[in-house]
């Protein structure tokens, strides 16, 4: 564990009505809350759920006792995507260039979380999930079908486009979309990716692709555990 002072590093992104609190070195494991403090007493909270989906990897992990475990080396400005409920500002230091090391554990984290996920979508298969306070809420179809369209929008932003095919049924389409992630991540990572996409559109850096994707999929695995009945 990368620590400073021996302190885990975190960052925090800023908006107006809620903030998120992410660990700078272990990409997923980042929670929300209505303000600075609550956001990191959340970080503290799902330690103990992050630590149980790495041992999955053999990972060594260990969870904060409470939030004087974090040292805050930045605070960045969020947006109306931070307000509406999604990290979307990258920490400078995801500009760095990940080295072969680097990319190898990034590549083992995702397949972690994949993994993890598709243990917890078989859990829950045939059961309910419990229905938010107006009675909303994604079914486990839906959860999934959501996560993979979103990973398939987050290909754009290491210029890449998803490639279906109309035979392929959702399982085969989820596959085939990570490996396209980590397909795009390796070129990304030995610089392959141009510095804008096509008409203009943003490329992030390779840290912050693996941090949003590894937050995506995460959130909605711990959604999925939260309102299984």
């Amino acid at each position: 564990m990368v620590r400073s002072s021996n302190k885990i590093k975190a960052y925090l992104e800023v908006g107006k009505r809620r903030t998120f609190a992410g660990a700078l070195e272990w990409p997923g494991w980042c929670r929300i809350g209505r303000d600075e403090g609550m956001a990191l007493q959340a970080l503290v909270a799902y330690g103990p759920r992050y630590a149980r989906i790495l041992r999955l990897a053999g990972i060594e992990f260990e969870t904060p006792a409470d939030v004087s475990a974090f040292v805050v080396v930045e605070r960045l400005e969020g947006n109306a995507t931070t307000d509406f409920g999604a990290p979307d500002v990258a920490p400078s230091s995801d500009t760095r260039p990940i080295n072969a090391a680097e990319l190898q554990r990034f590549q083992t984290l995702l397949a972690t979380y994949w993994q993890a996920f598709d243990t917890t979508t078989k859990k829950a298969s045939g059961k309910e999930l419990r229905k938010g306070p107006r009675g909303g809420g994604r079914d486990l179809e839906g959860i999934i079908r959501h996560v993979v369209g979103a990973d398939q929008g987050y290909l754009a932003r290491l210029s890449r486009k998803h490639q279906k095919s109309e035979e392929q049924g959702l399982s085969e389409d989820l596959e085939q979309t990570r490996q396209e992630m980590l397909d795009a991540l390796v070129a990304a990572v030995r610089g392959q990716v141009p510095a804008s996409g096509p008409r203009g559109g943003v490329i992030w850096p390779s840290r912050y692709f693996v941090r949003r994707v590894a937050w995506h999929v995460l959130d909605h695995l711990w959604e999925i555990e939260d309102r299984m009945i």
